[in-house]
């Protein structure tokens, strides 16, 4: 998954020194390649005749300069650039293709294990030495770079698929945020202060915040007819989406139509992830709750977050990049007296159907129902959530300081019941407490990003090495 279904693309760089063996920079070559296209990424690397080596290995700063120039022409697709060592490597060369080709994409270093058995002249690495070699000189370059697992190890080992996932992942969030399109579709509504967020700040970090009024997409749903393809097709897709209860089906037109009016906005406007209005102007001015078109277009990996939480989108965004899988927005919402570790993460009724994986029920809002009415507010998702790992993440901005502030962890969402009606998580978190009031204390939402797995290590890298935001790890 990535922008426009673009698959990840890797430039990559073989480093060698003349002094070592070049047969092992070919070895190496082959094995790296033959990774990278099990693991079904792209990559651009120098033709191997390209060098004296016959590996495409960088050896001078000639070859530096090659390299730089090739990653150039393929700009619009590199991701980010591996660097792997089969031996010390030359730090120069590796350098200049890098600085060079002022890629700014995620670097990767990777070096290969010496076998103690076999370092005579003709099969000596060195690599583990030369590794701080190329790191000292990303340093000194103001480069900032991704180690691996081990600081070296055989290019045949699984240490080398590990890393690459996770590398790509990191790959993702970080060209996805700097580049990225946050819809915000309506105002925010009057009794949240909470979900209040910088667009001057988010934009220095190259997140866009484009907005439109609600009642642009409520009056373009009303123009929508039966006869629309797109309303055809998406009426299908919710009947096979969700158990429709039939007291409510003569309300189902309705909703769909404007999840139409809004797909149509989202494509025009080229947007990632959106942050609606909802509460409660579409339930009193549209009579509909939006929650099973956010859903869906969450199983789509377009994030949507309720209540105008820009900032909570961002969040989404970040964690579909890093998983490759639908994000949800939830609140931290009901204790467990039982277990100090346990908690209740709920939202009205949005969560993507892969969060649930079993059928899910339409129905009415449950807060609002009771005041605006179950019939005027149908169009929320009913599921419990299976168990199994998420993680968790939230980006605030801070404006007093001017920063992007945020956290991150990992917890197991369980199988306990809880008796509540919309999209229900039963979660524990170790030290919960000790999240609680850092989440307090610094003035954080009651809103969280979630995805189905854990990923908080690639947030950890792409935020702290490359994006620079003031980043809370749990433990």
């Amino acid at each position: 998954m990535y922008k426009n279904n673009k698959k990840i693309c890797f430039g990559v760089i073989i480093g060698t020194r003349a002094y070592f063996n070049s047969e092992l920079a070919k070895d190496v070559r082959s094995q790296l390649l033959k990774t990278l296209k099990e693991l079904d990424y792209d990559y651009v690397i120098l033709p191997e005749n390209a060098t004296p080596t016959g590996s495409s290995s960088i050896e001078t700063r000639e070859d530096g300069q090659k390299c730089a120039e090739l990653f150039r022409q393929n700009r619009d697709q590199i991701d980010g650039i591996i660097v792997s060592l089969p031996n010390f490597g030359f730090e120069i060369g590796i350098i200049n293709a890098i600085s060079q080709a002022e890629l700014n994409v995620p670097v990767l270093v990777q070096a290969c294990d010496d076998e103690n058995d076999k370092v005579d002249l003709d099969s000596r690495r060195d690599a583990f030495c030369g590794k701080i070699s190329v790191c000292n000189n990303l340093y000194q370059y103001g480069i900032p770079f991704t180690d691996t697992i081990l600081h070296t190890y055989s290019i045949y080992s699984d240490f080398l698929k590990k890393d690459l996932v996770k590398f790509a992942g990191v790959c993702r969030v970080v060209n996805g945020l700097r580049h990225c399109r946050i819809g915000q579709v309506g105002t925010r509504p009057l009794g949240f202060n909470t979900c209040r967020a910088s667009e001057k700040i988010l934009q220095r970090y190259g997140i866009t915040v484009v907005p439109a009024d609600l009642s642009e997409v409520i009056f373009a749903a009303q123009k929508i007819t039966d006869n629309d393809p797109l309303f055809i097709i998406k009426l299908k897709e919710v009947k096979d989406y969700a158990i429709i209860p039939e007291a409510y089906s003569d309300k189902l037109a309705n909703q769909v139509k404007f999840g139409v009016a809004l797909e149509y906005w989202i494509e025009e406007n080229k947007v990632d992830a959106i942050a609606l209005q909802c509460w409660d102007s579409l339930e009193k001015n549209y009579k509909c709750a939006p929650c099973i078109t956010m859903a869906m277009l969450g199983d789509r990996l377009i994030p949507a977050a309720c209540e105008t939480d820009i900032a909570g989108a961002v969040s989404m965004y970040a964690l579909t990049l890093a998983a490759g899988t639908p994000s949800a927005l939830a609140d931290w919402n009901n204790n467990f007296a039982e277990d100090r570790n346990m908690c209740v993460c709920t939202h009205c009724g949005n969560f993507p159907k892969n969060f649930s994986k079993a059928n899910v029920e339409l129905g009415p809002l449950g807060v609002l129902g009771r005041t605006l009415g179950k019939v005027d507010t149908f169009g929320a998702v009913f599921s419990k959530v299976s168990e199994g790992d998420f993680t968790f993440f939230r980006i605030s901005t801070d404006d007093p300081k001017g920063i992007i502030k945020a956290y991150s962890g990992e917890g197991v969402i369980t199988n306990d019941s809880y008796n509540m009606n919309g999209c229900i998580a039963v979660t524990k978190v170790k030290n919960l407490q000790k999240l609680m009031k850092h989440i307090c204390k610094n003035g954080f939402e009651h809103h969280v990003g979630v995805v189905r797995s854990h990923v908080a290590e690639i947030i950890e890298e792409a935020v702290n090495t490359y994006l620079g935001w003031d980043l809370y790890i749990h433990e």
